[in-house]
């Protein structure tokens, strides 16, 4: 054989192998879709208590009724639960769902799964949290660092560039969080550079007790505090129980993170004075329209930034604001 020719095969094999590889998610796909007569795509939340992931889960059954898909909704019901959403990835990954939308817990243990996940053709999409992985297909979420910016920039602005202030960490691992967190610290050096923090060591844990309990202990630790930042709706509602105990509501500044009724109502008596509000509803939304347009091999974004807004008692009524707080989930929830 010539040697033109030898390189002509050699292309040709090229192409082929190249076109083999780029079907087999999608073959993969439709085998499975043969088989349950839908596409089936599961969502796995860090958590199923807090009204943020209703949120989520309302978005993402929008998105299903509206593109005629199964959704399936599961995940540990303490967002510590590590190793109880490792094993419903594998589980989701073992019964060969189409595709997998996944908040991990933790930014570095969750990628073997998704690894798993990405070696059998199911591909994943990350909403609200990082994970140290290439083995997702797309990442939705808050720009969390900026978000925390934006906090530090609303309590340098109620302090008049003075005073001291405290924040209460989350939970180590926290992708989200540790963002928020950072973006906080840089902010308050460059909004409030005369400003004293006082305290950033002390970590709320997963549950509202833990959340009152590490917020007790910041206050009786720091004397004198005139702001607080809290990066999560956890977070901020352990501290604003703590603050109330103490009889203290209202007299710290406080900025906080994510929205119940409990927290707007807070915000509506002065007793909170910021909340960044984020869309979980999108995060839903978008997390299983990217999947289809992926398993259907149509564009996709490989990033959406979400959004945040920071809602005062000022901006509490404004057109955007009411939009984002007042979502009908029940009109998507089936219990």
């Amino acid at each position: 054989m010539s040697k033109a020719s030898l390189f002509t095969v050699t292309i040709l094999l090229g192409l082929c192998l190249f076109a083999c590889t780029s079907t087999k998610q999608n073959s993969s796909a439709d085998e499975n879709k043969a088989l349950h007569g839908t596409y089936r795509i599961a969502l796995i939340p860090k958590g199923t208590t807090h009204s943020y992931w209703l949120s989520v889960h309302a978005g993402a059954e929008k998105a299903a009724q509206e593109l005629g898909v199964e959704l399936i909704w599961q995940g540990p019901q303490k967002e510590d639960d590590k190793q109880g959403q490792i094993q419903t990835v594998q589980h989701f990954t073992s019964q060969s769902v189409n595709a997998i939308v996944l908040a991990p817990i933790d930014v570095h243990d969750l990628a073997p799964s998704v690894a798993s996940a990405s070696r059998k053709h199911i591909p994943v999409i990350i909403i609200d949290s990082d994970l140290e992985s290439q083995d997702f297909h797309s990442f939705i979420a808050t720009d969390n660092k900026l978000a925390g910016k934006l906090c530090a920039k609303r309590l340098c602005e109620l302090l008049e560039g003075k005073g001291k202030v405290a924040m209460l960490r989350y939970h180590e691992g926290s992708a989200s969080a540790m963002a928020r967190e950072d973006g906080f610290l840089e902010g308050l050096k460059e909004y409030g550079p005369s400003i004293e923090l006082v305290s950033s060591n002390h970590y709320a844990g997963v549950t509202i007790e833990k959340s009152v309990h590490a917020s007790l202990n910041l206050l009786n630790s720091c004397s004198q505090l005139d702001g607080i930042f809290t990066p999560t709706e956890l977070t901020t509602q352990g501290m604003l129980q703590a603050l109330e105990k103490r009889g203290q509501a209202g007299q710290v500044k406080f900025v906080g993170f994510d929205s119940n009724t409990t927290l707007l109502d807070a915000l509506k008596k002065d007793k909170l004075h910021g909340l960044a509000i984020q869309d979980p509803f999108k995060m839903g939304y978008e997390g299983v329209k990217t999947a289809i347009a992926i398993l259907k091999n149509q564009p996709f974004e490989k990033h959406i930034d979400t959004g945040i807004i920071i809602v005062t008692k000022e901006n509490l009524n404004d057109p955007m604001v009411t939009e984002l707080l007042n979502t009908n989930l029940n009109r998507w929830l089936k219990e």
